[in-house]
């Protein structure tokens, strides 16, 4: 909190803290984002928060979009989670997505904002026609880690946990968290 103002909490992202697989027709998408959000605003009363996740993006496009509002609404906390959908793509290059991650990480937390993100699990054990991208997953783990231990960023560890790859926190489509997820 910065003089007295309420906490404020940016979530940055594609459709995983857009909360996809997450909601139903009545209460609308409600991610991970949304219930910290809520856990937050119980600690901090007033708090803040713009969701700026669109689903389908990739990382770059999440950086090249979405990185200038969030540091326009000078958050305190920010989440950054991205990356799955350049996993999918053909042309994956690790490297490349986990420096657009880097780069998010190192402009909002010289911003001031405390800054977590996730590692992914194991798509494999979740879906068993995704074995192939087993590697491309551990890659992009590894330098994400990497990545934010070089910023301080806080790192959700799902990709070691087997916890992850139990199928009740997976939505059919085996790519979104359900609502127990």
């Amino acid at each position: 909190m910065r003089n007295g103002e309420p906490l404020r909490y940016v979530a940055l992202g594609d459709s995983q803290t857009e909360g996809v697989g997450d909601g139903d027709d009545t209460a609308g998408l409600r991610g991970f984002a949304d219930r910290l959000a809520e856990h937050l605003a119980a600690a901090h009363p007033g708090l803040l928060y713009a969701n700026l996740a669109v689903r389908g993006r990739l990382a770059g496009q999440v950086r090249s979009g979405q990185l200038g509002p969030a540091l326009e609404l000078r958050p305190d906390v920010a989440t950054v989670v991205a990356g799955v959908n350049d996993v999918l793509r053909p042309r994956f290059d690790a490297a490349e997505v986990a420096g657009e991650l880097e780069e998010m990480f190192a402009a909002l937390t010289a911003a001031g904002a405390r800054v977590a993100t996730v590692t992914f699990p194991d798509v494999g054990r979740i879906a068993p026609l995704a074995r192939p991208l087993r590697p491309r997953v551990a890659e992009l783990n590894a330098r994400v880690r990497a990545a934010a231990a070089r910023h301080g960023v806080v790192v959700a560890e799902t990709g070691l946990a087997a916890v992850g790859a139990d199928p009740r926190l997976w939505s059919t489509d085996r790519l979104h968290a359900s609502p127990l997820g």
